[in-house]
């Protein structure tokens, strides 16, 4: 008896039928020979196939900054130097009151980085505008620094990394960047350097940027100090106490500009017996400058305009010196006039100044 005609379409396939034709023919050896069998089929295929796609989605989320901002703090920093600082993840930032354009305390700006798949690591970067008007620009010293200089100025500590602006826009406005990140020095540098780019640029006050420094000199390192040139001032050799403790170390910045530091004392970065001598030889760093000679005067050429801070034309442009600390027990050095003249006689010449005395 023939079987032609008969619809068994449980058979083999045809080899000549259609791609549809073979698919229904697999389906219905499977058990999926309704219409509705099949629907449900249609959609768990689709989910599972976009598992993958959901979990690369979630994957570039919580590790990269897809969609995410492109700069932060109205163009302060881009996400790339954000990202060269803290790290790959997503970032978000904290504007608060900030503004580029304005001077006020509390101008700060912050960015976030978070990453991770299942356990969130945060690291935060903080952007502030500061102004000095009031205090000497040794209050900026910091024996423990990186300094670097030129068209570019400022340094690099532990805790924060600072830039002054350009030449052309408001003297004292420095920029600077804080995080608990420890070490990338050069990577804070480049920061600060940037950010004081992005705030010249909102200002409209500078006709070109800051080059970013590209190399740091080395931290000074802690030594016993000569005293007979302290600070490794030619001739700087002030009286000195003989009943204070002289059991001291000195740690100085191996550079001059813009602010050179020296800090001399039993531990030099955490005893408030600490004496601090600084030379600012970059201007822009502070916004005193001489009164027309209504500043009281000091000795020879120097005039006093902050507390513990004198100033002195040195080759055309206002250079300060500043000296503080060492308020605690017995003084190392007991005669401060002393103190004052020999500092000033001794980094002068170091600085290339012409005679102050």
């Amino acid at each position: 008896m023939s079987t032609v005609g008969t619809g068994n379409k449980s058979g083999p396939p045809d080899d000549n039928a259609g791609p549809a034709s073979k698919v229904g023919a697999a389906l219905n050896r499977r058990g999926f020979t309704t219409r509705r069998l099949r629907i449900r089929l249609a959609v768990v295929l689709l989910a599972f196939s976009l598992v993958p796609v959901g979990a690369v989605g979630f994957m570039l989320y919580r590790l990269t900054n897809l969609g995410g901002p492109d700069s932060v703090c109205d163009g302060a920093v881009t996400a790339d130097e954000v990202h060269d600082l803290l790290g790959s993840g997503r970032i978000s930032e904290d504007k608060g009151r900030y503004s580029a354009t304005k001077d006020f305390t509390g101008n700060s700006c912050s960015a976030t980085v978070r990453s991770g798949l299942f356990e969130t690591s945060e690291k935060v970067v903080q952007f502030n505008i500061v102004l000095n008007t009031g205090d000497g620009p040794g209050t900026l010293a910091a024996s423990d620094a990186r300094l670097f200089s030129g068209d570019a100025a400022g340094s690099v500590t532990p805790d924060v990394a600072w830039a002054v602006l350009p030449e052309g826009c408001q003297k004292g406005v420095r920029t600077e960047v804080f995080t608990s990140e420890k070490g990338h020095d050069e990577a804070r540098a480049r920061m600060a350097v940037a950010f004081a780019n992005g705030v010249a640029k909102a200002r409209s006050c500078a006709d070109r940027k800051l080059p970013l420094p590209k190399n740091l000199p080395t931290k000074g390192v802690e030594r016993q100090p000569d005293w007979a040139n302290l600070c490794g001032l030619p001739g700087f050799a002030p009286a000195k106490n003989p009943e204070a403790q002289l059991d001291v170390s000195q740690q100085v910045t191996t550079g001059f500009a813009p602010i050179w530091s020296c800090t001399i004392g039993t531990n030099p970065t955490h005893d408030g017996r600490t004496k601090v001598f600084a030379i600012t030889t970059d201007p822009r760093t502070t916004a005193l400058t001489q009164k027309d000679g209504k500043d009281p005067a000091g000795p020879g050429r120097a005039r006093w305009v902050a507390g513990g801070t004198l100033v002195v034309t040195c080759q055309g442009k206002d250079v300060f010196f500043s000296l503080s600390g060492g308020y605690e027990g017995p003084a190392l050095f007991p005669d401060n006039d002393d103190l004052v003249r020999k500092f000033l006689t001794a980094g002068g010449k170091a600085i290339g100044c012409e005679p102050i005395l």
